[in-house]
């Protein structure tokens, strides 16, 4: 199966923070200060 390539700038739509629910869970993505991607449970 061939993966998903998806820009961030489609993904987060503006915002800085997005919510991922992974088998139930909220995880948390968000883009730094420093422009660097932080994922968080």
């Amino acid at each position: 199966m061939a993966e998903k390539t998806i820009s961030s700038t489609e993904l987060f739509a503006g915002s800085h923070e997005v919510v991922i629910l992974h088998d139930g869970l909220p995880y948390r993505l968000r883009i730094t200060k420093n422009n660097k991607l932080i994922l968080t449970k």
